[in-house]
């Protein structure tokens, strides 16, 4: 894992810190740019963008943004987070943003992995991507907007927690308190991410033996330590699937199935997420709205945005379980990372929903009906 210094794109040479403020300042002030388009269009990570505005006294800050940098604490930050009340917790990828509004309850740690599972908040917390973590305030025309913003060792956001109006301030102070880092002015470094081992060939693989383990799937959560296993990406075990337990799909049936959720009022499963972080949405959703490439999901507490133009492959897939099949909607983008997958709503120990099934049976079928 090699250190880096980071340079900027559109701005000639390393940008020192009082320089990012300036640039931020007015990027946000004169054309209402987000944080993240903001730190692409100066060349730096998101995460270094927020660091360079910790540690400052009110003279010394950006007007309109401020930060605190965090203790390498995240299990036990995570663990108070319950006593702020209503929060939006935002986790996302390069082509997804998912956000949704609850309480963190019912936390656990198991090993470095973590878990929120309330009615509402619904996360897989891998901890051991986690690397810096800052308090945000940021001046609005509707107040200030704090947060507690988390990132990998690379500078990318792996997960954000806003309060809203109603979330219990005094708690969200008592805990930046606690839990803020002594030194306000370590140097934010980071590092080239861990090289992902190379996919195999496909002629490397015994599909056969992949097929056979596959069909003796007893649980979805075991499909992980299938593709481990065998050495097999995601996208890879799709096509070695494909016909099987696997069938391609347009890139347009996110839009297609969301839709279909709406007018049949089907309860399912968003599941969108990075190396840092999978969150969770599960329940019925109100409305659909495409903008441009963005297909949109705006209900009062469950927002989705996913770029359709970046959906490089879509998947139907089936796997077997020891509650009957689990059938999924999975699409990919160019690199072959997971962009989200929707899933049918169900517990554990329940067969999957009829009306889901019947939904991906559909546009299988005017899929299959286009291509002929």
């Amino acid at each position: 894992m090699q250190a880096h210094t980071e340079s900027s794109g559109a701005y000639a040479g390393p940008l020192l810190p009082e320089e990012l403020r300036r640039l931020f300042a007015e990027l946000r002030q004169t054309k209402n740019m987000r944080h993240l388009d903001i730190a692409q269009k100066l060349g730096v990570s998101e995460g270094a963008l927020i660091a360079a505005h910790a540690g400052l006294t009110a003279l010394e800050g950006t007007p309109g943004l401020r930060a605190t940098r965090l203790q390498n604490k995240w299990p036990q930050i995570i663990a108070d987070l319950e006593s702020l009340g209503t929060v939006m917790a935002l986790t996302r990828n390069p082509s997804c943003v998912h956000e949704k509004s609850g309480i963190y309850t019912n936390i656990a740690l198991n090993g470095d992995v973590g878990l929120v599972l309330s009615d509402a908040i619904d996360l897989r917390i891998f901890y051991r991507q986690w690397q810096h973590g800052f308090a945000v305030t940021e001046d609005t025309a509707n107040g200030p907007q704090r947060s507690l913003q988390f990132f990998d060792i690379t500078g990318r956001a792996v997960h954000k927690v806003f309060l809203k109006a109603s979330s219990h301030v005094a708690a969200y102070e008592s805990l930046v308190t606690q839990w803020q880092a002594a030194d306000q002015g370590v140097p934010f470094v980071t590092h080239m991410p861990v090289s992902e081992p190379a996919e195999l060939d496909d002629s490397a693989v015994d599909v056969a033996c992949f097929l056979q383990d596959w069909a003796a799937l007893q649980d979805t959560h075991d499909f992980f330590g299938l593709l481990k296993k065998h050495q097999v990406s995601r996208p890879q075990a799709m096509r070695l699937a494909q016909g099987q337990f696997v069938n391609k799909t347009a890139n347009t049936s996110v839009q297609r199935l969301l839709n279909l959720a709406v007018q049949q009022q089907t309860p399912i499963m968003v599941f969108v997420g990075n190396p840092g972080v999978i969150q969770i949405h599960t329940g019925l959703i109100g409305k659909v709205a495409v903008m441009g490439p963005w297909v949109n999901v705006l209900d009062p507490d469950f927002n989705l945005h996913l770029r359709e133009d970046q959906i490089d492959s879509a998947w139907i897939v089936r796997k077997p379980t020891r509650d009957g099949w689990v059938h999924s909607l999975e699409i990919f983008d160019q690199t072959g990372n997971t962009i989200a997958m929707f899933f049918g709503q169900r517990k554990p120990g329940s067969t999957e929903s009829s009306d889901w099934r019947d939904m991906l049976l559909q546009i299988e079928t005017e899929d299959a009906t286009c291509l002929t």
